[in-house]
């Protein structure tokens, strides 16, 4: 991305006008966030990786009349990604905010995972923000674009591991710590990084959600344990916090000076955290051992 194709833009009022990026907005967190920010008037651009799948998030943007706009984006393609923020640089000459949010869960004990299951999976969670985020920076950091936010949609589980998605877990705990890092090398450029991490979400996540082939075979040692969480799992997404309440969340801390690093999102994420923090790791395994798998 040349730093030049921004120089031009955002000379009078209209264009001006913040614009956002959210990746993984067919449904769930990013549907909901794309809306949510359109609708208090970022001019956003939902991308998603088959636009064809996207009808009801553009038909309500028609109806709303709303300054959102459909834009087709493979976290895990270089091209795809690079043609997608070219375009919208070239159609609103700035990016203000960045959200991170494409990602999908795998589930199975780790010693049924083939290497090539948790290579996609990070590939996607992971490798995904990092493909779209180093082609966001250099448009972010010129003074045109006088510095931008990036949010990065974690989980509850980059900071608290639950057994039967070891490879999601490894790929939330991956973006915990390059947040961190990235932080410290934005700040001087007017970027900020913040982490969302909700808990038990409400969305189509479990359905969109892969199970390895060898975790489907009845004679797995782990199969009593995969249906055990499976089941568990499905529950508490049954009555858990809706993605609206992450979108909320989302806008209320691009919207403020000075945001917090980390936002929790949802009572069970609080109270599990919480958990954690005052109670021996011992009692707490048992406490998770209870909760998630008996």
């Amino acid at each position: 991305m040349r730093e030049d194709m921004v120089l031009n833009k955002g000379t009078n009022e209209g264009d001006r006008q913040k614009v956002a990026i959210v990746t993984g907005s067919s449904s769930g967190i990013g549907y909901a966030t794309s809306l949510m920010l359109a609708r208090k008037g970022f001019y956003t651009y939902a991308s998603v990786r088959n636009t064809n799948k996207s009808a009801s998030l553009e038909s309500i943007a028609n109806a709303e009349r709303l300054p959102l706009k459909l834009i087709q984006l493979d976290v895990t393609d270089d091209s795809s990604v690079k043609d997608a923020v070219e375009k919208i640089v070239l159609e609103k000459g700035r990016i203000d905010v960045l959200v991170n949010n494409a990602g999908y869960g795998l589930f199975g004990a780790f010693e049924d995972l083939s290497l090539d299951e948790i290579k996609a999976q990070f590939e996607t969670n992971f490798f995904g923000v990092i493909r779209v985020t180093q082609h966001v920076l250099p448009i972010m950091r010129t003074p045109a674009n006088g510095g931008g936010v990036i949010v990065n949609v974690s989980s509850i589980n980059g900071l608290i591991a639950f057994p039967v998605i070891s490879a999601y877990v490894g790929t939330k705990f991956a973006i915990e710590g390059l947040s961190e890092s990235i932080a410290y090398e934005l700040e001087p450029f007017g970027i900020k990084v913040i982490l969302i991490e909700p808990g038990a979400i409400g969305s189509n996540f479990m359905k969109g959600s892969v199970l390895p082939k060898r975790a489907l075979d009845p004679q797995s040692p782990y199969s009593e344990l995969v249906q055990k969480f499976s089941v568990k799992t499905s529950s508490q997404h049954d009555n858990a916090t809706q993605p609206e309440e992450v979108a909320k969340t989302i806008f209320q801390a691009i919207s403020i000076e000075k945001p917090e690093f980390r936002y929790v999102v949802g009572n069970d994420a609080v109270s599990l955290l919480e958990a954690r923090k005052n109670m021996p790791y011992s009692e707490f395994q048992k406490m998770i051992i209870q909760n998630i798998i008996q």
